[in-house]
């Protein structure tokens, strides 16, 4: 093993400790903020009228207690940012039976002596302030806890929260869905056994910024998703890795081209991605059927599972496909794209409609 080799291996397990290091520490200050805000809120509510939780905390006592607070510690004491800890205390109390949080702040311990529970992650609260700051938005629980499970199992920053909370995740994995998927999103957030459980429709492209009245080819759609590939992955969901677009394969000497072919790692499959910007022909289905055929027969290892095509496209006709194809169909999608972030309420309204038909 060269000299240069053996520098670089070892440089790349340094890099790897001090990143897990950093990791773990932002995790555990996140953690301390959390539990030390929950702490606020509880002291906040069990002042108010004998603990009452519907009375309302007296605006100017507030307004006192921030600006008492903000000398002594600084920034972070607003009355907006007291009442929203004491909404997360109403909200997560039933979480917490005997406060850990209690424990851990009187102690006075620094975040060197954390409990290793804590810097383990085995803590109530997995997420950082501001995160939660948006949770406490929601009123559905269901919808909140969904977004919660899925922040801590993704790693979302506050960004991709945000994005993925404004272009309604929650309900079009629903509509995408049957009704038993409701109470196991609030429980479990998203599982995926099967290639359905991959499927949104429609999927959000605003990150591509093109404009519904422009011209585009769907030449111009594959170069802006390339261009924004890593938000694209985002907005596909869990497990995604690109491996290439105008995948070229050859056969009985005619070539052919899939747009942009992923390979899903929970599923351990293939899936190719065909956009299409006019209306869906049933041309179109009988293409990508071939395209998932090849890859079946022809790319996958006998390990991995069936490959999924999706036509990502702006219209579509579902009595057309339905009947092009087969009952039992397992692998072959269609989904709508949108270039604007859907309005919530219409997908509610659209959600509480399939709901009651199911």
């Amino acid at each position: 093993m060269s000299k240069v080799i053996t520098e670089n291996k070892i440089f790349n397990e340094i890099s790897e400790i001090i990143s897990q290091a950093r990791i773990t520490t932002s995790r555990a200050v996140n953690t301390v903020m959390t539990l030390t805000y929950f702490e606020i809120g509880r002291v906040i509510v069990e002042n108010e009228q004998e603990g009452s939780e519907r009375a309302k905390y007296a605006s100017k006592t507030l307004a006192n207690l921030s600006e008492k607070l903000t000398d002594n510690f600084g920034k972070g004491f607003s009355v907006d940012n007291l009442q929203n800890m004491r909404k997360f205390f109403l909200l997560f109390k039933d979480r917490i039976y005997e406060t850990p949080s209690s424990k851990f702040i009187t102690s006075k311990k620094s975040i060197s002596e954390t409990p290793s529970s804590i810097l383990k992650g085995k803590v109530p609260f997995q997420l950082s302030w501001s995160h939660y700051v948006l949770l406490l938005r929601i009123e559905d629980n269901n919808e909140r806890n969904f977004y919660e499970i899925e922040s801590a199992n993704q790693n979302w920053s506050i960004r991709e929260l945000k994005r993925q909370f404004n272009s309604a995740l929650y309900e079009r994995i629903l509509l995408s869905n049957d009704k038993k998927t409701l109470i196991q999103l609030g429980k479990k957030g998203q599982i995926i056994t099967k290639a359905e459980d991959l499927i949104k429709d429609p999927y959000i492209l605003e990150f591509l910024n093109l404009e519904e009245s422009i011209k585009y080819s769907e030449s111009d759609l594959e170069n802006l998703i390339i261009d924004n590939i890593e938000k694209f992955i985002l907005e596909l969901g869990k497990g995604f890795l690109f491996s290439g677009r105008q995948v070229r394969f050859t056969f009985d000497e005619e070539h052919f081209y899939v747009d942009l072919v992923f390979y899903n790692r929970i599923l351990k499959c293939f899936v190719l991605i065909d956009l299409k910007i006019g209306k869906l022909k049933h041309q179109d289905l009988g293409q990508m059927q071939m395209y998932v055929n090849y890859y079946d027969r022809y790319v996958k290892n006998d390990d991995e599972n069936k490959t999924i095509g999706i036509l990502l496209c702006k219209d579509k006709n579902k009595s057309m496909v339905e009947i092009t194809l087969p009952k039992d169909n397992e692998q072959i999608f269609t989904s709508k794209y949108q270039l604007y972030l859907p309005s919530k309420d219409d997908l509610k309204n659209q959600l509480e409609k399939a709901m009651e038909e199911a």
